[in-house]
């Protein structure tokens, strides 16, 4: 074998994946087709539940410092400031939750940090190598490349985007609607005489026009134009064209636009992939789902298909556990998509407000069959749900959970012994817990929850630990 797994595509997906695996000393290979990651600002909103992912896989402090905070809504009239707009609901950071709003970070950049990550633990990408098919065969999975190459490899994930040639080679269609047949408009310019401290909105001026949005992007000189156009419009996404629409639906004349960084055109689709697994071959992120990019969810639900899959790949290569447990990444993640994908839907359409389930915090895993919760009385916080923060015993519990480890917590119960894969947080009192044993995933959620240590250990035998 080449590696134990073969991970097509470098977006954050598959970058995320990738660390993940690095850090769990399984050898992955990372194949991007392009000579270089993705130049634009695309997916730009880390939700508060992928910033705990990335505190854990260690870029939260990276991610701070590239980013910032989102900027007030300017609604523009007749080139005149006519009122502001929050774009969403506002949240305090709690103990339990220290990550309360969505951070502004230019999808390139993220990017960026997650390959340094990458690199820093010995993994790389290898660009300009396209998989043009893929075989599988009882042991493993061979990819042929462009190149004429052939790269064998344990596994395989398709995180090539939602054109995925992987996913077409496995015969996996994908089911959907089109959310709006206004095609859109996003590029990353640089803008004089417009300010950086709001994000300016052009609503139509009259009949037949459409909006225009101009964002300033955090850590950078950029701002990110948005603009939607009548059906069956051919967007123009030459300089030129960018400068006519800009100017022609706001205030700015042509001439403001200094430059053109990057141009892109679409038309917003919820779409879901039949299935996430074949065989050997696992679909995650745009691969297996596709999103309006109003809700903020594409990108967030993306590296969580990652930060699931990887876990669970690291025990059956390295940790000995049985290879049923990669089935439970469909049944977990697939409806998780889905209802990401209504939301996204429902925020693209005016029917739902960016806020508590834009964050994602709330997503857990309470019917799944990996979930065991047995105790008697079960309190607010239930096996399958995301594992709070907090302190425990003086301990922080992120702290605690850091790591690709599971976790014990145990609050104002005895503690069993167990092997050195699982730490143990200890206390006598946590509000967000109640009172019992917890035993925390890798990936931050409650797998089982008990009154006492009883089936704990049959509950870990089949998962390596």
């Amino acid at each position: 074998m080449d590696s134990d797994v073969l991970i097509v595509g470098a977006g954050p997906t598959g970058l995320a994946l990738g660390v993940d695996l690095a850090r769990r000393g399984v050898s992955a290979l990372v194949v991007e087709r392009a000579d270089a990651l993705f130049p634009g600002s695309r997916g730009k909103g880390i939700q508060p539940r992928t910033m705990e992912v990335f505190d854990d896989l260690g870029v939260r402090e990276a991610i701070r410092a590239a980013g910032g905070t989102y900027p007030v809504g300017m609604i523009w009239q007749d080139g005149r400031r006519a009122g502001e707009h929050h774009m969403f609901d506002p949240a305090e950071p709690s103990e339990d939750s220290p990550y309360n709003e969505p951070w502004m970070v230019p999808q390139w950049r993220t990017q960026e940090i997650l390959l340094a990550r990458l690199e820093e633990l010995g993994g790389k990408v290898s660009f300009g190598r396209e998989v043009v098919s893929l075989d599988q065969d009882a042991d493993g999975v061979t990819a042929l490349l462009g190149t004429g190459e052939r790269v064998r490899a344990r596994y395989a994930v398709a995180a090539d985007g939602g054109r995925s040639t992987v996913r077409r080679s496995l015969g996996i269609e994908m089911t959907g609607e089109t959310v709006d047949p206004h095609p859109m408009l996003v590029a990353d310019v640089r803008i004089r005489g417009l300010d950086r401290d709001n994000w300016h909105v052009f609503p139509p001026a009259g009949e037949g026009e459409d909006f225009l949005a101009v964002c300033p992007l955090a850590g950078t000189e950029d701002f990110q134009v948005v603009a939607r156009f009548p059906a069956d419009t051919a967007v123009d996404l030459s300089p030129g064209g960018i400068r006519e629409t800009v100017a022609a639906r706001s205030h700015l004349a042509p001439e403001d636009i200094t430059e053109v960084r990057w141009a892109s055109d679409f038309r917003p689709r919820a779409a879901l992939a039949d299935a996430f697994r074949a065989g050997r071959v696992f679909l995650a992120g745009d691969a297996a789902h596709i999103h309006s990019p109003a809700g903020g969810q594409g990108l967030n639900t993306s590296v969580q298909d990652a930060y699931n899959l990887g876990w669970k790949l690291g025990a059956v290569l390295r940790g000995g556990a049985d290879a049923a447990l990669l089935d439970t990444y469909e049944e977990e993640r697939r409806p998780v998509a889905a209802q990401m994908l209504g939301l996204s839907t429902g925020v693209h359409r005016g029917e739902i407000r960016r806020g508590d389930a834009t964050r994602q915090l709330g997503l857990g895993y309470r019917d799944s069959s990996l979930t065991r919760e047995t105790r008697t009385a079960p309190g607010a916080l239930r096996a399958g749900d995301r594992a709070p923060d907090g302190r425990l015993g003086g301990v922080r519990l992120f702290d605690a959970f850091r790591g690709p480890h599971w976790t014990l917590v145990a609050v104002g119960t005895e503690a069993p012994e167990l092997p050195g894969a699982v730490r143990l947080a200890r206390g006598t009192e946590q509000a967000s817990y109640g009172t019992g044993l917890f035993l925390v995933r890798p990936d931050g959620y409650v797998g089982w929850a008990g009154d006492s240590a009883e089936g704990l250990r049959a509950y870990l035998t089949p998962l390596g630990v």
